[in-house]
């Protein structure tokens, strides 16, 4: 029977992503490493894929703390004091370990208060649209990240107005404000870093402005959560010496190996969340065992230790970039502890992707619309826990690639 739902379908499998989609994986049924499966994982960054055994450089546990006793002790611990679920919005209740585990975060950071979300994407799509009115303005980095952009339109949906600027240009963000008066405030969305290019962005520039314009900084430091700045803070505190005049997103999935997302800052903006928020109110909280973790790992960020798992880390990086810099690959990134290699054609970065699978290394291909067309890269995530021999293989699989890739770009288009 074709029902409605299945025209609609169809005619959705004919149109932008989905085609593209499709086609890819019709095309290079052998070489589309994507939506993959994990069968099991092992010591030392292995995973089982596809029947075998690789070296895994596309895990965003960079710190290692998935592997620590303590996160599973955790965990344990609150599978047995509070069950699998909070039951509940944390409109009506939360589980005491949710306002435990804010606490811990604020205090980690530095600022006054702290808000958990169950993802950095849903932090973004139910914080940006509590934070402005229909007189606002927001502004956003034209390379900000997607979940950046789907908050906006939500807030877009509610009346606020909307602009873009140039990449990390001040400038240009002067520009935008000035043609966008009249307005009450400005809310200005940048990332913390941009995980592609390991860019920064010019906090201080922007907050100068913020402060001239009737703005405030809204930065979204997902990838520089516990990987950058003292402690693992991240890009905002050691850019601008603290907080004020601005709302600061993190990750808790990435670097912190837990579940989650979090936003911080001044504590009467915090309330407003909790009582503004769509996402809050109308949706269900991460798991209080989850929380137990998350607390645990934060203490471990907040440690002597820290720095020692921050040695490993940095040493790791540092090791890839010294090994890959000489093979003739255009690198980018390395200021987080993802490197992106520019590889450039979709058929190549999907074959290249297979070749270091082969050689037994797992590394992600990104290709459209993750990046730009022909824009393709290998995106190696480095992890404190990768052994120095794991990362020789590594490089010798990338010097053989290099080799056999004739196509691979000395630059970076315009």
């Amino acid at each position: 029977m074709t029902t409605p739902l299945r025209q609609i379908v169809s005619l959705l499998r004919k149109k932008g992503l989905s085609q593209i989609f499709e086609r890819i994986a019709l095309e290079h049924a052998s070489l589309h490493m994507k939506g993959l499966t994990a069968e099991a994982f092992g010591p030392e960054r292995t995973v089982k894929i596809e029947g075998r055994w690789v070296t895994n450089f596309g895990s965003d546990s960079f710190l290692g703390l998935d592997q620590d006793p303590r996160l599973w002790s955790a965990l344990k611990r609150g599978l047995e004091e509070w069950g699998t679920h909070n039951g509940t919005s944390r409109a009506f209740v939360s589980a005491q370990p949710n306002f435990t585990a804010e606490e811990k975060l604020a205090s980690w950071l530095g600022t006054e208060a702290a808000v958990i979300y169950p993802s950095v994407t849903l932090a973004n799509h139910g914080a940006i649209p509590a934070l402005v009115g229909r007189s606002d303005v927001i502004v956003t980095d034209r390379f900000a990240h997607n979940s950046i952009f789907e908050g906006v339109k939500l807030a877009s949906a509610r009346g606020a107005r909307t602009a873009t600027f140039a990449h990390n240009d001040p400038d240009d963000l002067a520009r935008v404000l000035t043609e966008m008066e009249p307005y009450r405030h400005a809310l200005i969305a940048v990332d913390g870093v941009y995980s592609m290019s390991g860019q920064l962005p010019p906090l201080r520039a922007f907050q100068d402005i913020a402060l001239a314009r009737r703005g405030f900084l809204y930065v979204d430091d997902a990838h520089a959560t516990g990987v950058l700045g003292s402690q693992g803070r991240g890009t905002v505190r050691d850019a601008l010496g603290g907080y004020e005049n601005t709302v600061v997103v993190g990750s808790l999935s990435k670097a912190l190996s837990c579940l989650g997302g979090f936003v911080a800052g001044d504590g009467e903006t915090m309330w407003m969340l909790s009582i503004h928020s769509n996402v809050l109110i109308f949706g269900g909280p991460i798991p209080p065992p989850y929380l137990e973790a998350i607390c645990a790992a934060v203490d471990i960020l907040d440690s002597e230790e820290y720095q020692s798992i921050r040695s490993r880390l940095d040493a790791n990086v540092q090791a890839v970039l010294a090994g890959v810099r000489p093979l003739g690959f255009v690198v980018q990134g390395g200021v987080t502890p993802i490197i992106s290699l520019l590889i450039g054609d979709e058929t190549d970065t999907l074959w290249s992707g297979r070749f270091l699978f082969e050689q037994g290394y797992y590394v992600q291909s990104v290709i459209f619309p993750a990046v730009p067309h022909h824009e393709g890269v290998l995106r190696i995530q480095i992890n404190a826990n990768h052994r120095p021999e794991s990362i020789a293989g590594l490089l010798d699989a990338l010097r053989g690639l290099r080799q056999a890739l004739s196509s691979v770009r000395t630059s970076i288009p315009a």
